[in-house]
């Protein structure tokens, strides 16, 4: 069997070219603003969640039930498709999006489910004695939520939150098909074009793997800053010490 061959120059002669960062720079632009917005939509159906008022519980738990029990990619053909269709007639709105934002609304709402999750786990990871003395200091219970309970729920909160972003930028490519021109699609239609199929699809890994890798180093940053490691024996210690004595 021949061995495969790979042009390494052309690969390297596209890998910084135009289309491909604007295909990069559209799938951070998805990521970021579809967890961005997942996160807000997880932090208040957690709140949500731990209520003591039932129907806001329901309405949390039917959310997660929902969105975390039906595949992304089916969330994104449904809100693309068959939203306009579902729409009222008499509605002054036909509920039709653009690709772009029907990829924004899909990946936010599909990882606020699991935000809800880990900001939740969160939350109750922190001894309920705390509320009990910030309300025996005369604090609300959103304030006592807002300055002492979700402060120290970070600890639990900020490492799966930071896995859930690295997932999102590799499950942004789903939205190609809805015809999103995010990195994986730019390939898609360059090796279509010129049948280097390899040679495209290692420039989009390679692309992921740089993101996913600075993505990485910045959840461990925040880790150490914000995390787990800023609690407890060595906490303040510097986040990267490369070995050396303290």
């Amino acid at each position: 069997m021949p061995a495969l061959a790979v042009d390494w120059t052309y690969i390297a002669q596209n890998f910084f070219s135009e289309i491909v960062l604007r295909g990069v720079w559209m799938t951070l632009q998805l990521s970021v603003i579809g967890m961005a917005l997942g996160i807000l939509l997880g932090t208040l159906f957690a709140l949500a969640r731990v209520s003591r008022q039932p129907v806001l519980r329901g309405a949390s738990l039917g959310y997660i039930w929902f969105f975390r029990g039906t595949p992304l990619l089916v969330q994104i053909v449904f809100w693309y498709f068959a939203l306009p269709q579902a729409w009222p007639s008499w509605a002054p709105w036909n509920g039709q999006l653009s690709p772009f934002q029907t990829g924004i609304l899909a990946l936010a709402i599909n990882e606020g489910a699991y935000m809800t999750e880990i900001v939740r786990a969160g939350i109750q990871s922190v001894d309920p004695g705390q509320m009990e003395a910030a309300r025996a200091l005369g604090m609300t219970h959103r304030l006592a939520m807002r300055r002492i309970i979700l402060p120290q729920a970070l600890r639990v909160i900020i490492p799966p939150t930071g896995n859930e972003f690295i997932a999102m930028l590799k499950n942004s490519s789903l939205v190609s098909l809805i015809s999103v021109r995010e990195l994986f699609l730019v390939a898609k239609l360059q090796y279509s074009s010129t049948l280097l199929y390899f040679e495209w699809l290692i420039i989009a890994s390679g692309w992921y793997l740089i993101l996913t890798t600075i993505g990485s180093v910045f959840q461990f940053w925040l880790e150490h800053r914000y995390g787990a490691a800023s609690f407890g024996p060595g906490a303040g210690r510097r986040w990267l010490s490369f070995g050396a004595k303290e």
